[in-house]
């Protein structure tokens, strides 16, 4: 699909196979993305293959260590939309050069997933195929900056699979976005009709499963200011987080924080779990029910 020569040379994601990157083996997954000219779908530039999944890279050329991890509860690394969209344009400034087999001194591997990688601070760098489980689908109407468009043609990887960064509507009809993405020759940020010049149909919209929230506090962990349930992974002995802090205020305004002497913390203690305790008996629960630790249920109450 073409569009007006105006708007510059269109751009698209190409072929894949078995990559080798720092003298090691990398499975062949890799989804493609290929150059575009004005009624010219391939365009006469060679394939760009996109990488697959791996683990960073030190500037030695080996793998690295992970500089975040999921904790133990399965939560990826807290980032916010600013910090996506100034790590996107870090790689637009350097004009980072597109390539399936190098690695930028980040770590990450300069082809698309590797830059939406990169932008969201994930622990490794990942494939068209696999970033879609590190977001939450959301509509048109929600697209903030900061989310990925994705496509991945599951069927047929190696035929138009890319993926790109939103970065806020460029006119009033939101028909045209600010769209960063790493395709040759190097990362760029342009205006773009959405959700691509090609294959606009089949992209999806999706947002970072561990977006944070910027208050006038700081930055808070992922849903620490929401009614959101986080997960019993977040409670119990040796919590220390945000959302224990969100709970044992609640408990206060509901009138169960009596159990505190020095108000609530974000480290869990035995005032947390009494103060929950009675929260779930003054509901008529008794038995496990009223383990002190808050389950979804628990936590709808409290915040209902």
């Amino acid at each position: 699909m073409g569009h007006p020569a105006a708007r510059g040379a269109l751009l698209l994601a190409a072929a894949a196979g078995t990559v080798l990157s720092a003298g090691q083996p990398v499975p062949a997954v890799a989804a493609a993305h290929g150059p575009a000219r004005p009624g010219d779908p391939r365009g006469d530039e060679p394939d760009t293959p996109q990488g697959a999944k791996a683990p960073l890279h030190s500037s030695g050329g080996g793998p690295a260590e992970q500089p975040t991890k999921p904790g133990a509860g399965g939560e990826l690394p807290a980032t916010t939309r600013a910090a996506i969209i100034n790590r996107a344009k870090k790689w637009v400034a350097a004009r980072v050069p597109y390539s399936n087999t190098a690695y930028w001194p980040d770590g990450y591997r300069q082809d698309c997933s590797g830059f939406v990688s990169m932008a969201w601070n994930l622990p490794g760098n990942e494939w068209t195929g696999s970033l879609s489980t590190f977001g939450v689908r959301v509509s048109r109407d929600q697209l903030q900056p900061g989310d990925m468009l994705l496509f991945h043609n599951a069927a047929d990887p190696q035929n138009g699979s890319h993926v790109v960064l939103f970065g806020g509507w460029s006119d009033y009809t939101h028909t045209y976005y600010l769209a960063y993405e790493q395709t040759r020759p190097h990362t760029r940020g342009q205006s773009t009709p959405y959700a691509y010049w090609s294959n606009s149909d089949r992209y999806v919209p999706y947002r970072y499963k561990g977006l944070a929230e910027e208050t006038s506090a700081g930055v808070s962990a992922p849903g620490a200011t929401s009614s959101r349930y986080p997960g019993r992974s977040f409670f119990g002995p040796g919590a220390d987080n945000p959302h224990v802090t969100r709970l044992g205020e609640q408990l206060v305004k509901k009138g169960f924080g009596t159990y505190y002497t020095s108000g609530p913390g974000p480290r869990w203690g035995e005032a947390d779990r009494r103060g929950v305790e009675a929260f779930q008996r003054a509901q008529g629960w008794r038995g496990g029910a009223a383990d002190g630790c808050p389950g979804p249920e628990t936590w709808r109450r409290l915040f209902s």
